[in-house]
């Protein structure tokens, strides 16, 4: 099975199903002649043409409600937003129009808005925010949030598939520093199912996108002491597989819910709402969050590195619910 970079997943399967259907086309700033921001549609205009690789003008707003009209005449579009931070942007198309679409009129919205979020470069607060839980609070949308490259190219092709609106954050911090192994043909992986990046017996850690290395690399550290982590990666946060999770806290008793966005009314708080509602007796220890302070991301390298949740903040707090 060959292996591709986080990116070249996603290249690959936005070229996939682009052969396979003639309705999906792709829309956004410089997504034709420069190859996208981070150059993940590079090749896609010589080989299909400005009619279905669109250099978008520079209105999110426009691009969304594009997409929006499209996907009602019965197209499959894909639309770039250069970094997720801009969705807001376009939050009353989305919001407001496409995601109610559905429930007003009965038909199906079938587009998918690629979202490249999430810190690890110094963008700063208008480029590196990771705000996919402001939109699982939103009924009509669907929330994709792939740590793997084998999961950022199946994941991609079920939203196509998918009758309805799907944000799709990429993470940029991923882009070429991960490699993993990726099938050449086409392959689904279905939302709401919860994939276990390593089974364990002691904590349990629930996390997705690039916290998922994070989580990896604290576990290590706890397994040299005799703690055994187990690792969930959600995936998919709208729907999220809340079973996988209440099934992990039934064995270990204990959960650490970890992601790089700001901790108040983080998507962490759901899960561990719902974990209290329904599996509170199994648990031996108060649920904590590590994630990101109430603040905007700063610029300065260290100053990011202490806003975004590291190894050691993970492992500390492994430890604490260690020794409960």
């Amino acid at each position: 099975m060959p292996e591709k970079t986080y990116l070249q997943a996603i290249s690959d399967g936005l070229r996939q199903e682009m052969r396979r259907d003639e309705r999906v086309f792709v829309l956004g700033e410089d997504v034709g002649v420069y190859g996208g921001a981070f150059k993940v549609t590079v090749g896609l205009l010589e080989e299909f043409g400005p009619w279905r690789v669109i250099d978008a003008p520079l209105s999110e707003i426009a691009i969304v409600g594009g997409a929006t009209g499209s996907a009602l005449m019965g197209l499959r579009p894909i639309a770039e937003l250069q970094f997720s931070d801009f969705v807001s942007c376009a939050w009353d198309q989305l919001v407001t129009v496409a995601a109610k679409q559905h429930f007003r009129a009965g038909t199906p919205v079938p587009m998918v808005l690629r979202l490249p979020s999430g810190g690890g470069f110094s963008g700063g607060p208008f480029h590196s925010q990771s705000p996919e839980s402001a939109f699982t609070h939103v009924p009509g949308l669907k929330v994709v949030c792939p740590a793997t490259p084998h999961d950022a190219k199946g994941l991609l092709a079920t939203a196509v598939d998918d009758p309805n609106p799907v944000l799709y954050f990429e993470h940029k911090h991923l882009y070429r520093r991960i490699k993993g192994e990726v099938p050449d043909e086409r392959y689904t992986i279905p939302f709401g199912k919860a994939r276990i990046e390593r089974a364990g017996d002691d904590i349990t850690l629930v996390t997705w996108g690039a916290m998922v290395y994070t989580a990896a690399e604290a576990a290590d550290e706890l397994q040299a002491g005799g703690v055994s982590v187990e690792i969930i990666d959600l995936r998919t946060l709208q729907p999220w597989d809340k079973q996988a999770v209440l099934e992990s806290v039934a064995k270990t008793s204990k959960l650490l819910i970890l992601h790089e966005d700001t901790r108040t009314s983080g998507f962490g708080a759901e899960i561990a709402a719902q974990v209290v509602e329904e599996a509170f007796e199994q648990l031996d220890a108060p649920i904590r969050r590590v994630a990101a302070p109430d603040t905007p991301i700063p610029f300065s390298p260290q100053l990011e590195k202490a806003y975004i949740p590291q190894v050691e903040d993970v492992a500390s707090a492994l430890r604490e619910l260690a020794a409960y």
